[in-house]
């Protein structure tokens, strides 16, 4: 199954009186597990930066002056994404600007139903305890010693790890019993390197008529097997 993890910077908290989006990253995940394939960019916002976002995340408004319009991008990015479910933290939030963007380019809104809120399954998990991002990746040991301030391909790839802790870890989808057919999976070798490992489907195996009567000759050959004895008695 293909899921995208994606995080947002923003120039405020609301899409309704001007902010815009400023930054997104995107983290693939097939069958919860990272593929080395991303999808990153910066957006001009067409507005001034509130001191109190940059604070955040450090997204100048002259650093942003020379880059691309959502518009401009809106096609690649929507490609990247598909029609795969979309895993955010608050991902209302993300949700809300991404699709207020959409909104301005004429373009339909992504369906809430492909929204997946780690933090709405966090306070499931762990009801009580802190949920933001830090919080969690303390919990569950994930490194972030390198996350000095918000940035969007970043926290994607801190909550991409949080995301498979909270729902089972490395070994979901793994069941007793279960019958296995034939398909590919992806595993991850290194960050950015992806290795494609085939699982066939369980082969019926049963010993020929030539192989019971060779291992009939040689129990026969045997000096008093322990699982005869007493049995004559």
């Amino acid at each position: 199954m293909r899921e995208i993890v994606f995080d947002t910077e923003t120039t405020g908290l609301n899409p309704a009186t001007g902010d815009r989006l400023v930054e997104i990253g995107c983290i693939e995940l097939i069958n919860r597990v990272e593929t080395g394939r991303t999808y990153h960019c910066y957006f001009n916002p067409q507005r001034s930066m509130p001191i109190e976002a940059e604070n955040v995340h450090g997204l100048s408004e002259r650093f942003l002056s020379d880059k691309p319009l959502f518009a401009d991008k809106v096609e690649e990015l929507l490609e990247f994404i598909g029609d795969s479910p979309l895993v955010a933290h608050n991902a209302g939030f993300d949700f809300g600007f991404l699709n207020a963007e959409l909104g301005l380019c004429s373009r339909e809104a992504i369906c809430l139903t492909r929204m997946i809120d780690t933090v709405a399954i966090a306070r499931k998990v762990h009801p009580g305890a802190k949920h933001t991002l830090d919080a969690l990746c303390t919990r569950y040991g994930i490194d972030r010693s390198h996350r000095v301030k918000h940035g969007a391909l970043l926290d994607a790839q801190l909550l991409a790890q949080l995301y498979v802790e909270l729902t089972g870890g490395r070994q979901i989808g793994l069941s007793i019993g279960e019958v296995i057919v034939e398909e590919t999976i992806i595993v991850a070798t290194t960050r950015a390197a992806v290795a494609a490992r085939t699982i066939r489907a369980i082969r019926p195996h049963h010993a020929s008529e030539e192989e019971l009567e060779r291992h009939k000759a040689f129990i026969e050959k045997l000096d008093s097997p322990l699982w005869l004895e007493g049995a004559a008695a």
